[in-house]
């Protein structure tokens, strides 16, 4: 099917074939999501409602956006980082699927907020967000638009991070579900799939052996246990620094080094960053690095490494391969930071596999279903995923893969509602 959307902004509509192939094949790998568009596509719960999405424009994220226009819902997405953007991708949910796409591999700022206004043009009822980047210029500049907004759904650490401290200060204005912290998407997505995703991107930009190499991972929530885990399993030698003492013990006890930053920042091969929080690498940490050390991040902004700092110090910056720009330092050092300190899971490489964002997208859309549902009951605040979601996208993930699990005897349940039996 070729329908000629209202609008949209891509990089090359000729690349839609392409696109259409990467998004079949990522469909292969998405089960639950299947089965949820296909109730989807009997039901429509989702008719009717206009949905703003900002999310990074992968064939991932495509299938989302099929699903989530099968549940009736008037779709319009664009990117939500500036460097994740698979063109042919974006070309196909334009040209063959009928949803306005905005989103080009490597747009500036200011056409990255273009593109975020573009939705927002479209004046949704319902937001679902990456970042928070959709709902935080919603409600700064676009806020007249609020009124008509039903409620959200955001999908990373970093973007729950934001609203929850727009709902401490008063600010937001309607409810939003914080997928995010849904078992089957932290667990899973954060730690198995940008575990593997990021070593990938790093490997894709450097080419460089993991294996006897000192890997620093800063940070070791979800996304730091995965990448420690994944580090290790190439052979790595992993330090990791946290500001969390519970974290950091955890840390201890599954066998890594732990230590301040600056004390791991002259032995470090690799430093990553993986917090949500604003100049993790500083000034001071570059100082203490030695010749040739390799930093990325991969939390969602490109907040985390102070490159401003850096430039400060270098006296200038090559780019010996792709993703990597070389700092040149005034005592003789090189410094390579990949991705100009983006994701560099999805901007060096492709993301997570998408039997991981299976589950995380199958989450937005019983989330979307939910707040479509509910939201009359819900106050302006951030909600966790309900259990029961949790629980069938888990459920559905099992059936997809032929695992069987047992049900507990009616004895059993009994047993576990009451309190009087004890040592006999």
């Amino acid at each position: 099917m070729t329908t000629t959307p209202a609008s949209s902004d891509v990089a090359d509509l000729s690349l839609a074939g392409e696109g259409d192939r990467l998004i079949s094949w990522a469909a292969r790998e998405m089960p639950v999501l299947r089965l949820i568009r296909e109730r989807f596509e009997r039901e429509k719960p989702l008719r009717g409602l206009r949905l703003g999405a900002c999310l990074h424009v992968t064939s991932e994220t495509a299938n989302l956006a099929i699903t989530l226009r099968a549940g009736g819902a008037d779709v319009r997405l664009c990117a939500s980082n500036p460097l994740s953007t698979q063109d042919a991708v974006a070309a196909a949910l334009t040209a063959d699927h009928g949803i306005p796409t905005f989103a080009v591999r490597g747009e500036d700022s200011v056409r990255y907020f273009e593109h975020v206004n573009a939705v927002l043009d479209h004046r949704p009822h319902l937001t679902m967000d990456d970042g928070a980047d959709l709902v935080a210029e919603l409600h700064k500049s676009r806020s007249e638009l609020i009124p008509e907004v039903l409620a959200g759904t955001e999908e990373t650490t970093t973007g729950v991070i934001r609203l929850r401290a727009m709902a401490a200060a008063g600010a937001l204005r309607f409810p939003i579900v914080a997928v995010n912290e849904a078992m089957t998407k932290h667990m899973f997505d954060n730690r198995y799939g940008t575990g593997q995703s990021t070593l990938d991107g790093l490997i894709r930009a450097t080419n460089v052996l993991i294996a006897g190499k000192t890997v620093v991972v800063c940070g070791y929530g979800w996304c730091g246990r995965g990448l420690a885990l994944r580090a290790a399993g190439l052979g790595a030698h992993v330090v990791v620094t946290e500001v969390n003492p519970v974290r950091a013990l955890e840390a201890v006890m599954d066998g890594y080094r732990v230590m301040p930053l600056i004390e791991a920042a002259p032995q470090a091969d690799f430093v990553v960053t993986v917090t949500g929080d604003i100049n993790v690498v500083d000034r001071h940490h570059f100082e203490a690095m030695k010749d040739g050390c390799i930093v990325a991040n991969s939390g969602h902004f490109n907040d985390e490494i102070n490159l401003a700092a850096l430039d400060e110090m270098s006296t200038g910056v090559d780019q010996p391969r792709p993703s990597v720009e070389a700092y040149r330092l005034r005592d003789g050092r090189t410094l390579h930071v990949l991705a100009q300190g983006r994701l560099v899971n999805l901007a060096a490489a492709e993301g997570h596999p998408a039997a991981v964002m299976d589950m995380s997208f199958a989450n937005q859309a019983l989330c979307a279903e939910y707040v479509a549902r509910h939201h009359e009951e819900l106050e302006p605040r951030v909600y966790d995923v309900p259990l029961d979601i949790d629980g069938e996208v888990a459920a559905l993930k099992l059936r997809a893969m032929g695992v069987g699990i047992d049900t507990l005897t009616e004895e059993q349940r009994r047993y576990l509602a009451s309190w009087e039996s004890g040592t006999s």
